[in-house]
């Protein structure tokens, strides 16, 4: 069967590490671990390496489901009958928004597990829970970076694993901003490089060279960084002898552009590690002088 992993691959001239992903692959586990392969390094260009570290990761293009409980293709909201085909009220986006869904499943009881979206738009999202629920069961969803909830219906079903399913939820109806809130500065281009250190994962510590992408009076986003956090984690950033503590608020998808990259909130607002200057807010547009009247 092909499968599709990610590998963490390490710059032989430096410590950049980047995440690569490796599409319908006959190998196992072990033996991707074990081979050489190409990838980019943001600093020195073309590498090649042996991974530090692989995954076996879900494909993101959609899975085939079962012609019992799932429709013929994957959409958020999802059909809960294929005759009743729904169309899409928004282009879905692959994100990882931390999120709680709770309720009652009808084939296992009141749950509350914590859990985060796959692709998202503005009628619902794609999760992955352990919670035995059913077409057509009404459950919660709290949005834990903005304490916003919705009562949401299951519409799609899919077996990942043993003791996973896939579910498709929508809301009652479309919620235009629910899963990203309106930036309240605008983002600049910048590229700095910098140090972060955390926690990875597995529990183990680590200090990782990554790069901004852009950079915000809240926040910034880092590419090369990538599955060593996970949304709601604390991690310091330094650039020079400057370092302040930020919190991980998304997290890019594997097989996206944004696979290495992470969205990182300012815990402490009167440290500035950038010392560049940064709008405050966004220009507000000019007003447009009204043309005269033609008689």
């Amino acid at each position: 069967m092909l499968r599709n992993f990610a590998i963490r691959l390490r710059c032989p001239q430096g410590d950049a590490d980047s995440w690569v992903t490796l599409s319908n692959r006959e190998e196992s586990l072990e033996q991707i671990l074990q081979q050489t392969w190409d990838f980019k390094c943001r600093e020195h260009g073309p590498q090649k390496g042996i991974p530090q570290e692989a995954m076996e990761v879900a494909p993101l293009d959609d899975p085939s489901p079962s012609p019992v409980i799932a429709p013929s293709s994957l959409a958020v909201p999802f059909p809960a009958t294929p005759e009743k085909k729904m169309p899409r009220s928004g282009e879905r986006i692959p994100l990882r928004v931390p999120v709680v869904i709770y309720g009652y499943a009808s084939k296992g009881g009141a749950f509350h597990e914590d859990t985060e979206t796959i692709l998202v738009n503005a009628s619902g999202a794609l999760v992955t829970l352990k919670a035995k629920l059913a077409l057509g069961d009404t459950v919660f969803l709290i949005h834990k970076s903005s304490s916003q909830e919705q009562e949401v219906r299951v519409v799609y079903l899919d077996p990942y694993t043993d003791r996973e399913t896939r579910v498709g939820l929508a809301f009652k109806q479309p919620v235009a901003g629910f899963w990203k809130k309106n930036r309240k500065k605008p983002r600049v281009p910048k590229t700095f490089r910098v140090i972060v250190k955390g926690i990875d994962p597995k529990g183990h510590p680590f200090a990782q060279t990554a790069y901004t992408v852009d950079l915000s009076q809240d926040g910034a986003r880092l590419d090369g960084v990538g599955f060593l956090t996970t949304p709601g984690q604390t991690i310091e950033v330094r650039r020079r002898w400057r370092k302040a503590r930020f919190r991980v608020v998304w997290i890019g998808h594997v097989g996206t552009s944004e696979s290495n990259q992470v969205g990182v909130c300012r815990l402490q607002s009167e440290k500035d590690i950038w010392r560049v200057e940064l709008p405050e807010a966004p220009a507000a547009p000019s007003p447009e002088t009204p043309k005269p009247s033609k008689k």
